[in-house]
């Protein structure tokens, strides 16, 4: 082998390896995003490079991953959204232990619950009943206020996957044994009914734990100015948030959208204005979003407006143009998961979604 191929051989070796490098950097980028603005996602949630475009030929991107095959007769018992009070539990999400006491409860026990509670692994939350009112009411804040009884709840499924049996059996231990130190008698479900109603709900939340990107991409090889993005951030109605994302709020203060860095710096208050990008990302978390369709619409429209003002083109994650049929076809996914969601009892943007689509 001559000098010439051998060096066309090894070119051609960095030029893959480099190709290889650049997909994964992107696609961990992606993830980042995902993670910062709306906690860790399922594994087997598919947001990247590589899925069907929404191009003129009628390809879809982002695709809305369906329910894997199997899953379309899981069935999980219906709670009617807002039917117990905040402070009360649901009887699908949440595991939940009583416990009972001769007299009112001191402060200090509850406060060495709570906190060998937080070492658990999932969500944990505390109700107290007030013999003097007869009522039950959170108790966050670590403080009995006279509580002869204590309702204390685990919530089995979050983005993080199911609760495992560990952290079942790790609740449990926590409970009984700080209620033998309160003299109280404690009462706790069966754990291996409660481990199977957490892996069905994790089946359900896989098959419709779905985030939308849609990307604004400078032509020519241009850059975007920090200064600019900001500004045109801040008028469409966007806060830049310490991850280093701008996020788009509900009248609840809950983020329907968000406004990301391409590239894998993140919009720092202080580095802003110096900061210059060849594109931004704008993500919709689906199972979050009360009304899908109409915030894909809203999200699709400033993503226009930055890509007109700024001299960019609106494009997917291969850089292909996104087409309005494309479009079209994604937001028809997205009202199918609403109903999905809808008919197990989990609407979107909901109590119950936004504790089950969290970190």
């Amino acid at each position: 082998m001559s000098d010439l191929q051998l060096s066309l051989l090894v070119i051609g070796a960095v030029v893959v390896c480099a190709v290889y490098l650049y997909n994964w950097l992107q696609e961990r980028s992606y993830h980042r995003r995902i993670q910062q603005a709306f906690g860790k996602a399922h594994d087997d949630v598919l947001l990247k490079a590589g899925v069907e475009s929404a191009l003129a030929d009628g390809r879809l991107e982002p695709l809305i991953v369906p329910a894997e095959e199997g899953h379309e007769d899981l069935r999980v018992p219906a709670v009617p959204e807002g039917g117990v009070p905040a402070h009360d539990f649901d009887p699908i999400l949440d595991f939940v232990c009583e416990i009972d006491a001769d007299g009112p409860i001191a402060d200090a026990a509850l406060g060495d619950l709570a906190s060998k509670l937080a070492s658990c692994g999932k969500p944990v939350r505390i109700s107290g009943f007030d013999p003097q009112s007869g009522s039950w009411s959170g108790l966050d804040r670590g403080e009995g206020a006279g509580c002869t009884r204590l309702r204390v709840a685990l919530q089995l499924v979050n983005r993080a996957g199911p609760v495992s049996s560990a952290q079942l059996a790790a609740f449990c231990d926590v409970v009984k044994s700080c209620s033998e130190r309160m003299s109280a008698a404690v009462t706790c479900p069966e754990v291996g009914p409660a481990l199977k109603r957490a892996r069905d709900l994790d089946v359900f939340c896989a098959g419709v734990d779905v985030a939308i990107g849609v990307n604004v991409v400078a032509e020519g090889g241009g850059m975007f100015s920090g200064a600019k993005i900001r500004e045109l951030a801040q008028e469409a109605g966007f806060k830049l948030e310490p991850d280093g994302v701008f996020h788009f709020h509900d009248e609840r203060r809950g983020t329907l959208f968000t406004l990301d860095n391409h590239e894998p710096a993140p919009f720092l208050p202080e580095r802003i204005r110096a900061l210059s990008t060849k594109g931004l990302t704008l993500l919709l978390d689906v199972p979050r979003a009360a009304a899908g369709a109409e915030v894909l619409d809203r999200m699709i429209e400033i993503a226009n407006g930055f890509a007109e003002t700024l001299g960019g083109r609106l494009v997917d994650d291969n850089r292909a143009a996104l087409s309005d049929s494309g479009i079209a076809a994604i937001k028809d996914q997205v009202r199918t998961i609403r109903a999905t969601m809808e008919a197990q009892g989990f609407p979107p943007g909901g109590t119950r979604a936004l504790r089950l689509f969290s970190g």
